[in-house]
Parts: C-alpha cells; sequence; structure tokens
C-alpha cells in the first residue's frame, strides 16, 4: 500500500483511491478531494491556488471538481481557522452560571 497524500484536516495517510468526489477520512470524516488537501493550495493568493488556471472554488473544505487536484503530504493546518474563530465567539457569548 502507497500512500499518496495525507488528510488535510487530521494527517491520516491516504491513498489514491481515497481521493475520488466523494470519499471522506476513514479517520475524521473530511471530504479528501478538496483544496485544503491539494498540493497547490495556498491561501496567500487569489482564488488560494498556486494554478491560476483553475475555476474559483467558494468552499475551500467540500470536494470538487477541480482539474488540477493533486494530493498534498505537507500542508497539514493545526485546525481550521474558521472552526477557531467561531469556538471563539461561542466563548463570548455563552452563558455563566446565575440568573440575569
Amino acid at each position: 500500500m502507497n500512500t499518496i497524500g495525507s488528510c488535510w484536516y487530521c494527517a491520516r495517510e491516504l491513498l489514491l483511491s481515497e481521493y475520488g468526489r466523494g470519499d471522506s477520512c476513514l479517520s475524521c470524516g473530511r471530504d479528501t478531494r478538496v483544496c485544503m488537501g491539494c498540493f497547490y493550495y495556498d491561501a496567500a493568493l487569489h482564488n488560494s491556488c498556486q494554478e491560476n488556471q483553475a475555476e474559483v472554488v467558494v468552499n475551500k473544505e467540500k470536494s470538487n471538481f477541480c482539474d488540477y487536484f493533486k494530493p498534498s503530504r505537507t500542508r497539514v493546518p493545526a485546525r481550521d481557522s474558521s472552526e477557531k474563530l467561531k469556538l471563539a465567539a461561542e466563548g463570548l457569548f455563552k452563558k455563566k452560571g446565575g440568573s440575569c
């Protein structure tokens, strides 16, 4: 079994057969064929992609049909920044014990 990439979310090693349009990581359940897991992904660039011919993909964490997709081994974010922001916002508005 030769792995060709890793899950962009949990870093589990993935086989070529696990990068289909409808496939998800067996460890975390996240879609595997996504911008976040692509070799060409770069958040600092327009469309977050090094390939300037690629079509715009709005949700970088959901499966798409990009013809330029190439599995990445190295790009594994600590956790999704939007998830961190959501948790921080929830913490601000969380009700504390006691009455109003």
